[in-house]
């Protein structure tokens, strides 16, 4: 397992993460008008207002900036994710990131007849936010995840994703639950901590090639999850 006190993380703007922009900040003020009153509150608030507002389609741009997310009104499990990460940063909360390399037939019972088409592996980038002095994952937003194994596994079918899923049941990527909701089998490499998203999908690149995920975009990001 990577050092987690070898990444400072931080609550800067980023190209990805522009949560300066005039839409993230009308979502800020949303949300500070709905009165939250720990940061573990308002990412809670953030979380259930992000996944009603935006709905979750296959995109295939990781480093689309967040406002742009908000503008369409739809985003991949990582933009959404990277939405809640803006608008923490936004109100102060500093975040990092989790480098995740997972085996790309995690998603096949999402696609049974585009089988050939899902890549060999999926990098994923998995936020954590400084609550209270320590990084919390976004797995254990609602609770532990000993607690929250109590909503049952996550299989990765119909129309739940993994970003509706961490407020429902354990999303464990280290095995440190039952075997029902330890998903690390999937996890084909740790990639380790990073200030943020951007750096991560600078070093390793998203999981398809430009060439490629241009086209797949304008197809999948319009395709319901």
């Amino acid at each position: 397992m990577p050092q987690r006190t070898a990444v400072a993380g931080g609550a800067a703007a980023t190209p990805i993460l522009d949560w300066r922009h005039p839409r993230v900040q009308a979502l800020l003020t949303e949300l500070r008008n709905l009165g939250p009153g720990t940061e573990r509150a308002f990412l809670i608030t953030a979380h259930r207002l992000i996944a009603a507002r935006v709905r979750p389609v296959y995109a295939m741009n990781d480093q689309q900036p967040v406002s742009t997310t908000l503008r369409l009104g739809r985003g991949s499990c990582s933009q959404r994710l990277a939405l809640l990460e803006a608008v923490a940063r936004g109100r102060g909360i500093s975040t990092r990131v989790r480098g995740l390399l997972l085996d790309g037939r995690f998603w096949r019972p999402r696609f049974p007849r585009l089988r050939v088409l899902i890549p060999r592996h999926v990098v994923l980038a998995w936020p954590e936010f400084l609550l209270e002095g320590r990084w919390v994952a976004v797995s254990e937003l609602y609770g532990e995840l000993n607690a929250l194994r109590a909503g049952g596994r996550f299989t990765n079918t119909g129309g739940e994703t993994l970003f509706d899923a961490i407020a429902r049941t354990a999303v464990d990527w280290d095995g440190a639950t039952c075997s029902s909701c330890d998903l690390s089998g999937q996890v084909r490499a740790d990639l380790g901590y990073f200030d943020s998203r951007d750096d991560l999908f600078e070093q390793h690149g998203q999981t398809l090639c430009l060439p490629v995920r241009v086209p797949a975009d304008l197809i999948m990001s319009r395709r319901a999850a």
